[in-house]
């Protein structure tokens, strides 16, 4: 045989066998992924800082990344499309917030580029729940968004027995005083709380409310810069401005949503749009008062997990009392030949998150005391 003729079916050979090998892993995969679904209890996706916006390509705050405005929404639609094709379909998706880009407002495109979204959001059977972020308040304020799509609170579980230590109560999301939190079951023993971080916030509130003047009180405290989104200088970097917090009155009410959980042996998931412990986001990332949030999740032996978004580089960590802490990466600032979304896979002892693009997949387990 001519060596000419020779080489090249050599390479029609690697090339066949490449393509075995690809094929194999790609059917391996459906395989565990279809073994995984019909195992689990149910399933969820998440997905985190879409900030859609039609305008080019920019920067970030600290103009070190890039942010791909125009790519999230395709990003959410290819998201979408998988979603629909695993095997069982999630039984519900949490947005953890900052669904549309700050930048709309400037431009007068808030409504229509939140149209585009849910449009797209609307094109799969799945509930969605939705957090609010900064990006939310950039935006719109609380009115606007109580009166939205965006809220989300008609998918609360109203059935649960309220015991009379617990004594849970939904927060009255008309009073702008308030705060925009509730609490779901989609499984037997199994509860997702959605908390409010900026319920203490100058964004969004009426500037003549009182917690308006509270949280900027607090701001001024811990941050003297002039420009209040500045950390430089502060002991504390997480009070800044595109941060916030949660009032007493809406820690006092997770309390006695996680007691009732505790009471009924529940596996509690709880989401909000700031991380809470300092090893799994940048520490400007943090709500103002994570500590106290942290220490009310850390009290309770129900809580296995808390998701959060808001720091697009992404983090995680296991804390010291067996919490599973998922910073889920931004699709804002993810390349268009990437990803960013994860379905969560439930079980008895254990959820594990099957990441795609940036988001790593990871098994977490509950801890010892926590198996249903």
């Amino acid at each position: 045989m001519p060596a000419k003729k020779e080489t090249l079916c050599r390479r029609r050979r690697r090339s066949r066998i490449r393509f075995l090998e690809i094929f194999c892993r790609i059917m391996e995969q459906k395989v565990e992924e279809e073994a995984e679904s019909l195992d689990s209890y149910f399933t969820f996706g998440i997905i985190a800082d879409i900030q859609y916006a039609d305008i080019e390509n920019g920067q970030n705050y600290a103009k070190t990344k890039m942010r791909y405005y125009r790519n999230s929404l395709q990003l959410l639609q290819s998201a979408i499309e998988e979603w629909k094709k695993e095997v069982c379909c999630p039984s519900f998706v949490i947005q953890l917030g900052d669904i549309i880009d700050g930048f709309n407002f400037q431009h007068k495109t808030s409504k229509i580029s939140l149209k585009k979204v849910l449009q797209e959001i609307g094109k799969i059977e799945v509930p969605f729940h939705h957090i609010w972020g900064n990006h939310e308040f950039y935006n719109f304020d609380r009115l606007f968004l109580t009166n939205s799509e965006l809220n989300t609170t008609y998918l609360e579980d109203k059935t649960i027995q309220v015991s009379s230590s617990a004594g849970i109560g939904s927060p009255e999301d008309v009073d702008p005083q308030q705060f925009y939190a509730y609490h779901f079951s989609p499984f037997s023993k199994f509860r997702f709380i959605l908390i409010d971080a900026y319920d203490l916030s100058i964004l969004g509130r009426d500037l003549s409310s009182r917690k308006y003047k509270e949280s900027l009180k607090l701001l001024r405290k811990n941050n003297p810069n002039e420009n209040l989104n500045s950390p430089t200088g502060l002991a504390e970097k997480q009070f800044v401005q595109f941060n916030g917090g949660f009032s007493w009155e809406q820690l006092h009410w997770l309390q006695r949503v996680l007691t009732f959980s505790d009471e009924n042996k529940e596996k509690v998931v709880v989401i909000g749009h700031l991380p809470l412990h300092p090893d799994a986001a940048d520490p400007v990332c943090l709500a103002w008062n994570y500590k106290d949030a942290l220490a009310v999740l850390q009290s309770h032996k129900c809580v296995v997990c808390y998701l959060a978004g808001h720091e697009h580089d992404g983090g995680y960590c296991l804390d010291s009392y067996g919490i599973h802490h998922v910073t889920l990466e931004g699709i804002i600032e993810t390349p268009p030949n990437s990803h960013a979304f994860a379905t969560v896979y439930v079980y008895d002892d254990r959820m594990v998150l099957h990441g795609r693009g940036r988001v790593s997949s990871r098994v977490m387990h509950y801890r010892k005391d926590s198996k249903v």
